[in-house]
């Protein structure tokens, strides 16, 4: 039988995820004093930390009421929660570390601990990578917070290559459908049926779960979008997600100037303003990666969010100028005699821009949402988006899971790519992975090399 472990939490792990205190199963957790010192600081916030402060006060005061934190309270998993009194590095006998910063406070408690119980494993997790190499400097065995992870080397593409005789192909070509025979293939996902590996041109066809069944693609057959049309297969099945109303989640993860933005926004543009499938078009992108100044920025709301709304900006530019060169004899909606612009579109309320600090509590039903630069949301916040869906609405989620700004967000532990993962089983959710650049050749070799 394995040593007992105790877990030393540090402030970012509750932060990252309230309910992280309730993971460790059977085992001993210890909260030090300073770590709810710390999360005393942000509880004023009106931010998602703001948010997950007051939540994880809430859980520590209904331990409180069914025992002594000081003694341990015992949780439903048959665990154990403890707050305790912080310890000095020096009082551990130890040197290396030499100020008594709040992180040195935590390692020191925990260095305290793992001297008083030598029969049991201490273990310090923390998503802070300094406050584990310092951890490790001084003999104590540290860990990141992983139980949202996933392998991004083996993130879910959306579609698959299967190799098939010329007899299977010629009776796919001509009865327009193949019962699959080939293994797994997830709702939704895209297949490639080639001759060979090495087949120039594979026949693209989508897999369809309710009767186990590969079919042509049905709704992108090389059609414009809002002045613009797929350049690549990975842009035609992206495309062929954003216009099918059953499937009410899509994302899109690439690189960038592989197009997941504008592909959302064409799609939605088409499917608000050209089908009127959708009440309106929403769009948002988190605010914070780029700091949090919105409340002292000058001017309204929209003026404040400009700054970060300015891509979402250049792509609309992009497809109502495309769009434009290409309707010169006046089709679609039209306001008075000339071309609709951007401000036209936001004033008529076909589009709206929207940050996501302002998306929590609301109800979105009938709407196109795209989600912008969703990498830089935790799953927490990816969860209280997606919960945002009202009746008839679809979300689009692009990002790239390489450019994460958010501090102790990674590529394997972001909302997006855990979104894709966890939702790929199912019927209502598709996947694409672009990775061929579009943008231009410059940005393509910039890509790749940096």
């Amino acid at each position: 039988m394995g040593k007992n472990k105790i877990f030393v939490l540090d402030t970012n792990v509750l932060i990252h995820n309230p309910k992280s205190m309730f993971s460790f199963e059977d085992n001993l957790v210890v909260i030090p004093i300073t770590v709810i010192e710390e999360i005393d600081n942000f509880k004023k916030g009106l931010d998602e930390k703001g948010r997950n402060a007051r939540q994880i006060g809430r859980y520590l005061d209904e331990l409180r009421q069914q025992g002594s934190l000081q003694k341990g309270v015992k949780t439903e998993k048959g665990g154990i929660i403890k707050v305790m009194i912080s310890r000095k590095i020096t009082d551990t006998a130890s040197e290396i570390l030499i100020t008594d910063t709040n992180d040195n406070l935590i390692i020191g408690t925990a260095l305290f601990i793992q001297k008083q119980e030598k029969d049991s494993d201490v273990i310090l997790v923390s998503k802070d990578a300094n406050v584990r190499i310092k951890a490790d400097a001084v003999g104590l065995r540290a860990e990141n917070f992983e139980t949202d992870k996933i392998n991004f080397a083996e993130l879910y593409s959306g579609y698959k290559k299967i190799i098939v005789s010329q007899d299977v192909l010629h009776t796919y070509k001509k009865e327009k459908f193949l019962i699959n025979e080939f293994g797994q293939i997830y709702p939704n996902q895209f297949v490639l049926l080639a001759t060979s590996e090495e087949d120039p041109e594979p026949i693209l066809a989508r897999y369809s779960v309710q009767n186990n069944t590969i079919y042509p693609l049905k709704y992108y057959q090389g059609q414009e979008l809002f002045g613009i049309k797929s350049r690549n297969l990975e842009q035609t099945m992206s495309f062929d997600l954003l216009l099918d109303p059953q499937v009410q989640l899509v994302s899109l993860v690439g690189k960038a100037g592989t197009g997941k933005t504008l592909l959302a926004l064409a799609a939605g543009l088409n499917q608000v303003v050209e089908e009127d499938n959708y009440n309106r078009m929403v769009v948002s992108r988190p605010v914070f990666p780029l700091g949090k100044d919105l409340g002292y920025l000058p001017g309204s709301k929209s003026e404040k969010f400009n700054p970060w709304m300015q891509p979402i900006y250049d792509n609309m530019e992009i497809l109502l100028s495309t769009r434009k060169e290409q309707e010169d004899n006046g089709n679609g909606k039209i306001f008075g005699k000339k071309e609709p612009s951007l401000q036209d579109y936001l004033d008529f309320g076909f589009i709206e821009l929207e940050p996501l600090t302002y998306i929590r509590g609301r109800s979105l039903p009938e709407q196109f949402l795209v989600i912008d630069e969703a990498q830089n949301l935790t799953p927490h916040e990816m969860k209280t988006i997606i919960t945002r869906a009202g009746e008839g609405t679809k979300i689009v989620l692009t990002g790239d899971p390489y450019q994460i700004d958010i501090p102790y967000l990674d590529s394997e532990s972001n909302g997006l790519s855990i979104a894709v993962e966890k939702f790929k089983s199912e019927e209502i959710v598709g996947h694409i992975t672009l990775t061929k650049g579009e943008r231009s050749h410059l940005a393509t070799i910039a890509a790749k090399f940096f």
